[in-house]
């Protein structure tokens, strides 16, 4: 028996042939793994093209596939190129052969064969993970590439510390930080690589060696590797200069007094220390590879950098501190100038509002339209109201009460609006099946209208749209298209045209059908098309064995409105809460912002918006999406904004002006929640445009906090939400929709201004900040409420309310501007336990010295004026006042016995209907009580 077994080494000859079935299973393995995701494209393909967007999803796919072939490319190039270059220069070092020993006998490995599969394997994955890591970012690398000839606007920025212009920051910085990240990965591979090659040849040279003395250790190629690491830290070190614009300081955000005379220039000296010692290091690998070389290469970089951070301590410390307001002064103001520009503050006009305090000062006679449309409805207490008397059935919702203005007989009217959508998951149990989620139960039907202080005799909403089919109270409003396909529940993929007829509304006994008479989704086609396309959407076993899908038949994917434009423009941040328009031919459409944002504003503070830290973002875009066939329409409403600028040049057909949006429908866009939320944060620290008082805090605000409902239902303190009003701005003359948004300074609870974002006409898109008196308080909303709950009649009646099986549920607090006065309104309802429907029991109406309240809005806003004084019950607030002086009439004891008995029955009467849950009876019950105390109370002592 030999010794040993030598591993065959396979000839040159049978290169090809083993080459070949390489890359047979490789191409094997890409048939496999990528039919999926082919097929998926593909589908893709389908749903881009029944929007007419074909040509946004191939330019979008191009270049993201081109950016990882790309970088795939030339990192396995790189990597699987050093490797071989590192090989042959240690070829004479590496071992042939290894031998191992296998069941008692030795084998004999060979090496070199080896290693090349793992280079191969090991490159691969890595060019893979790498090239997967900029695909990700195509979006960068594509704003980079067509920032140049796609942003003008902002050729006139230029930042005050490096004098760049904005083109800069906003393109070409972020890619070249991406770029930068991937290089300096594929440095220090090389480097690892190149200490692996040191640590193999020196082991065998040590091992060939041990009989002869010193060994000597392959620098060149560390060398090599070394030099190009520190040329590739250099430039990442030249580029953190820029950086300094964006980094957060305790008191404000850029670059400071220590950067600016030290850092900036510290960290170029540092680049050029780390650019000649990446020359030395090459060319010490080039010429004569010596250890001590790669020492006197690294030396001055890190020498300069200690020194940098010595000498910016002292100046921190000994220069700055002392006299930090005066040093950081100028750097201050170019905080505050750059942060207003990138958030649009500095747009914003700027008044003063008086806030007086007297009856007179709300001018009712004209502020009548703002009077009669202030909010009443409560959105949640709407919201759980409609459930109850609007849902119909237990599968329908109402996910999301939206606020809007519309034309009532005439007149501009502020109403509310909701969407009935149906939610699948609350179908029963034994009727969830893939005929009834995909087939049958497909669409919401039609929405609610309401106005925003319309109620019933019974406490509940007067509704202008309700019931299915869809009846309208007002001539001229009417909803002709109520199916909704496409919604914020609509979260399932459903097959239409088919020749199972889908669930419409319920109808008596029966079920209202339909068919789909849209054009929206991807259509079916024939047999082997609806085959791919089902095996795509995991419904291979059911779609092409159906006998009621057929080639005319349609899928409907990417149906919630949240997630079909974050498909469509992955690139833009959108607002979360889209809503609901009824145009005038009857359709339902949805409508949501989109922004354009960005982190590297030069100079501008950082703010948190989701999950995302931005320091730039402008509302460029509106998206419109129509509720039955899916139609999905990109508004321009901001032609100045560089970044959308760069992406219409990407997308041009993605992409249309606001000119082209129906007038009807540029009736209802308004401003963003969003924006005007992060606005306002940003607002409450940069209003203040004077370097020193920013500098001392001296006048902090922060969005007015209310008294809101947690989730156990228990009171919480939360920052008050925007709230749209239809009301005329102090100082103009028409009725405008605008958003408002009380202020209050830092950590006290009086108000000292308000924002308003303006949604109408030639004023859409623009704000006005109304300071209020420093010379005096203004009551904000919590201490509005701290009124409320101290009132001893108010409170007795809330206390007796919250006993017996009911609850009280108070609303939001409105502060309305009205005339040269605040208005506070806060409507308040009573819920019994047993039924989470609200009613509306009580009106609170409110100046700065003033409170009145009734059980109805009008009765509250006559006590406020003083024609009649604040009551409990609508029939006492009626009724006429007693003439002064007037003789009162002696009653028998009779009287008094029936009274009270009166009172006690009214009382029982009171407790079984709260407990029944039947409110308006109960309220009437307790009216009925009060009214019988009173005449007790008049009876002569």
């Amino acid at each position: 028996m030999p010794d040993s077994i030598d591993w065959p080494i396979p000839a040159k000859s049978s290169r090809p042939r083993h080459r070949g079935v390489v890359l047979l299973f490789i191409a094997i393995a890409i048939l496999v793994f990528g039919s999926r995701t082919a097929l998926s494209y593909w589908v893709d393909l389908l749903w881009f093209r029944s929007l007419g967007y074909s040509e946004v999803f191939l330019e979008s796919r191009s270049l993201a596939w081109g950016i990882f072939a790309l970088f795939a490319v030339v990192t396995f190039a790189y990597l699987f190129g050093t490797f071989s270059a590192f090989r042959r220069a240690h070829l004479a070092d590496l071992p042939n052969h290894h031998t191992i020993v296998i069941n008692g006998n030795p084998v004999s490995l060979p090496v070199a064969p080896v290693l090349r599969a793992v280079a191969v394997g090991v490159s691969f994955l890595i060019a893979l993970a790498t090239a997967a890591t900029m695909q990700a970012q195509w979006s960068t690398l594509a704003l980079f590439w067509y920032a140049p000839s796609a942003s003008p606007n902002s050729a006139n920025f230029i930042d005050p510390i490096f004098a760049k212009p904005l083109n800069f920051y906003l393109f070409a910085l972020p890619a070249w930080q991406l770029i930068a990240g991937w290089v300096l990965t594929l440095a220090i591979i090389t480097c690892v690589l190149a200490v692996f090659f040191i640590l193999v040849t020196g082991g065998s040279r040590a091992l060939a060696g041990r009989f002869r003395g010193t060994i000597q250790l392959p620098w060149r190629g560390l060398s090599l590797s070394l030099g190009f690491l520190l040329l590739v830290l250099a430039f990442r070190v030249y580029l953190s200069r820029f950086e300094l614009l964006f980094e957060h300081h305790t008191v404000f955000d850029g670059v400071t007094y220590t950067d600016a005379h030290v850092n900036l220039a510290g960290l170029l000296i540092v680049a050029v220390a780390l650019f000649v010692g990446g020359l030395i290091a090459i060319l010490s690998g080039l010429l004569k590879p010596r250890g001590s070389w790669l020492i006197v290469a690294i030396l001055p970089a890190a020498g300069c950098y200690i020194g940098m951070g010595v000498i910016a301590w002292y100046v921190t410390s000994f220069v700055v501190k002392p006299n930090e307001l005066v040093r950081e002064q100028p750097y201050i103001a170019y905080n505050i100038q750059m942060t207003r520009q990138a958030y649009g503050l500095d747009s914003f006009a700027q008044h003063e509002f008086p806030a007086e305090v007297t009856v007179g000062a709300t001018d009712p006679a004209n502020n009548k339209p703002t009077l009669d449309n202030i909010r009443l409805w409560d959105v949640e207490a709407l919201k759980d109201t409609l459930r109850q008397v609007q849902e119909i059935r237990t599968y329908y919702d109402f996910p999301d009460v939206d606020i809007d203005r519309y034309q009532i007989d005439g007149s501009t009217r502020e109403v509310m609006l909701a969407a009935r959508e149906l939610n699948v998951d609350k179908l029963p149990e034994n009727s969830r099946n893939w005929i009834n989620d995909k087939l049958i139960y497909t669409h919401g039907y039609g929405i609610t209208m309401n106005s925003v202080n319309g109620f019933s005799p019974e406490g509940l909403p007067t509704l202008m749209l309700s019931n299915m089919p869809v009846q309208s109270t007002v001539h001229g409003l009417e909803v002709t298209r109520p199916e909704i396909y496409f919604g914020e529940m609509t979260n399932t993929d459903v097959y239409v045209k088919t020749r199972q007829e889908e669930f419409n509304y319920p109808e008596g006994q029966n079920n209202n059908r339909t068919s789909y008479q849209g054009s929206g989704g991807i259509e079916l086609g024939s047999f082997l098309r609806r085959t791919l396309i089902a095996f795509d959407r995991g419904d291979i076993a059911k779609v092409p064995f159906s006998d009621d899908i057929n080639a005319q038949s349609r899928l409907l994917i990417h149906r919630n409105v949240r997630e079909r434009v974050a498909a469509l423009a992955p690139f833009l941040t959108f607002d979360q809460d889209p809503y609901i328009v009824v145009g005038d031919d009857g359709r339902l459409s949805w409508v949501m912002d989109a922004f354009t944002s960005s982190d590297t504003y030069p100079y501008s503070a950082h703010r948190g918006v989701d999950s995302l830290s931005l320091n730039y973002m402008r509302n460029s875009v509106k998206v419109v999406i129509d509720a039955y066939d899916g139609t999905t329409t990109f508004y321009v409403f901001d032609k100045t904004d560089p970044i959308l600028e760069a992406w219409r040049g990407i997308f041009p057909s993605l992409f249309k002006d606001s000119s082209s949006m129906p007038a009807w429908l540029r009736k209802h866009v308004r401003y963003p929640e969003l924006l005007l939320s992060l606005q306002a944060e940003v607002y409450g620290l940069y209003h203040m445009t004077n370097p020193e008082v920013f500098y001392n805090r001296e006048d902090l605000w922060t969005v007015a906090t209310e008294t809101g409902m947690g989730q156990g239902g228990e009171q919480t303190t939360q920052p008050m939400q925007p709230n749209f009003v239809l009301m005329r701005l102090p100082g103009e003359a028409g009725l405008e929709f605008v958003e408002i948004l009380p202020f209050t300074p830092a950590n006290r609870n009086n108000l000292i201004g308000w924002i308003a974002g303006r949604s109408d006409g030639d004023h859409y898109g623009t704000s006005v900040v109304y300071d209020f008196p420093k010379t005096r308080l203004v009551d904000g909303p919590q201490q509005i409420e701290a009124r409320i709950d101290q009132n001893a009649e108010l409170s007795g009646q809330l206390t007796l309310w919250n006993q017996q099986g009911s609850h009280v549920r108070r609303g939001s607090l409105l502060v309305i501007p009205c005339g040269r006065a605040l208005l506070y309104a806060e409507p308040i309802y009573l819920q019994a336990e047993r039924s989470p429907m609200p009613e509306l029991r009580l009106v609170v109406l409110a100046l700065q010295d003033r409170l009145a309240y009734a059980p109805t809005f009008e009765g509250a806003l006559a006590s406020l004026y003083g024609s009649q004084p604040s009551s409990l019950s609508a029939t006492e607030a009626q009724r006429p006042a007693a003439e002064p002086g007037a003789a009162t009439q002696p009653q028998p004891a009779s009287d008094l016995k029936s009274l009270i008995a009166q009172a006690g029955k009214d009382f029982s009467d009171y407790q079984h209907l709260t407990s029944e849950g039947k409110l308006s009876d109960a309220g009437q019950k307790l009216d009925d009580l009060k009214r019988t105390l009173d005449k007790l109370n008049a009876l002569p002592k």
